[in-house]
């Protein structure tokens, strides 16, 4: 499922130690386009440790492994041309 929907907007934090924090309008969709029923939720947490048992929601695994990741800003390189 493609969206296309200039009301969705969101802000997404990635959190030291932690989940992909996500603010904001926003639909998540599987891999078959169903999407997710987040229950009226503008905030939820995406795992990044990969143990969560809710995938791809965080549950917070991340807590009892010490799963370590500090995350800051910075500048991706320019898209190539494409030929």
């Amino acid at each position: 499922m493609q969206v296309d929907n200039p009301e969705i907007k969101c802000e997404i934090l990635p959190k030291d130690k932690g989940p992909l924090k996500l603010k904001g309008n926003f639909v998540i969709t599987d891999m078959d386009g169903n999407l997710f029923d987040l229950g009226g939720r503008t905030e939820i947490s995406l795992c990044r440790c990969g143990q969560s048992e809710k995938k791809p929601f965080c549950d917070g695994q991340h807590k009892k492994l010490g799963f370590q990741s500090t995350v800051r800003a910075f500048a991706l390189s320019p898209i190539p041309p494409k030929e």
